[in-house]
């Protein structure tokens, strides 16, 4: 397989077709390297060798009724993790001043549960225009499934994005979860799109999926039209229905990454929850064909710390884009006119 000519058709925006796409999923250990630089050249057009660094903020832990097989904050759940309603305002504040100042260029609050409450919504409304007028920061708000009425609400609270994943494909998506639909996560999707909120949706590689619903689940993302895509990997944890489920390897994981940068050329590709398990110490290889990542650790799992993570980004040559950065720009361009 010539990788280029897949790496030219994505450049052109033009669908792969089924056997390419599988071609990507099955490239050989001796080829892998060849995928990469593809990639790499359609990330390269519409990123440069900039990275987006982001940070998680888990706002309210554990007591979700849901029971989605993965996560260790479900009802059907046993993992020892730790359960707290809302945190105080003044954390999550103080938490954005420190990813602001780790050079993220967004931050974002995450509350387990099926949905907020209104009584949620007025507290991270609240939240959001604190931390606005405060600091430049994007934030992103991942809430559960939301109405229209709620992501408008949401919006006029100054949220730029609010990140809801899909996870897997709708063709799987029953033997991960069964208390919420696929479609009902679609519906958030379109609600936060009608709102004019920037989307950020992506799945999990890893809970037993075959490779028919890994492209299903891209191609799905694709014709959603989302501006952020989180790859995330399982890392299995003890006390959830998928604590056994450790079959990803870092090629498995490289391999989808580059998937989704051919289908959505242009989009965000972030890699995600579970990079530090799954990658090892091809972690670096990641950013080929992602220009995103998360730092300092995710919502009941460690990760790398910012520190680390920016001596990766600048030993593989490339360079962290933040807000900071940006304001400077901005300062100096000001100066000039």
């Amino acid at each position: 397989m010539d990788y280029h000519i897949i790496a030219e058709k994505a450049l052109q925006d033009i669908v792969l077709s089924t056997e390419e796409m599988e071609t990507v999923l099955d490239t050989p250990p001796d080829a892998l390297l060849q995928l990469l630089q593809s990639a790499f050249e359609v990330r390269k057009r519409y990123f440069g060798m900039k990275v987006h660094l982001h940070v998680l903020q888990n706002a309210k832990s554990g007591l979700c009724p849901e029971d989605c097989g993965y996560c260790s904050q479900s009802s059907v759940s046993n993992a020892s993790i730790e359960k707290y309603p809302m945190l105080p305002r003044q954390r999550i504040v103080q938490a954005a001043r420190d990813a602001y100042n780790a050079d993220a260029l967004r931050y974002y609050i995450v509350t387990s549960g099926r949905g907020p409450t209104q009584g949620e919504l007025e507290f991270l409304a609240g939240t959001v225009r604190e931390i606005k007028g405060e600091i430049d920061i994007e934030i992103c708000c991942c809430v559960g499934l939301l109405s229209q009425e709620q992501a408008f609400f949401l919006k006029d609270a100054g949220v730029d994005r609010v990140n809801h994943n899909l996870n897997t494909s709708n063709t799987h998506h029953g033997n991960i979860v069964s208390t919420h639909t696929f479609q009902d996560r679609v519906a958030t999707i379109k609600a936060v799109q009608a709102a004019g909120i920037s989307t950020c949706c992506g799945g999990i590689l890893g809970m037993g999926e075959r490779r028919e619903d890994i492209i299903e689940l891209a191609l799905t993302i694709r014709e959603l039209d989302i501006d952020s895509i989180p790859v995330n990997f399982l890392h299995p944890i003890e006390g959830t229905p998928l604590e056994t489920q450790d079959e990803l390897t870092p090629h498995d994981c490289l391999k989808t990454l580059c998937l989704f940068r051919f289908l959505n050329p242009r989009k965000e590709i972030r890699v995600a929850g579970g990079r530090e398990h799954n990658l090892r110490p091809l972690q670096p290889l990641a950013l080929y064909p992602a220009n995103s990542m998360f730092m300092d650790g995710y919502l009941t799992t460690e990760g790398q710390n910012a520190s680390d993570a920016h001596r990766m980004i600048e030993d593989m040559g490339f360079e962290i884009e933040s807000t900071m950065t940006d304001k400077l720009i901005g300062i100096s361009l000001a100066d000039t006119k």
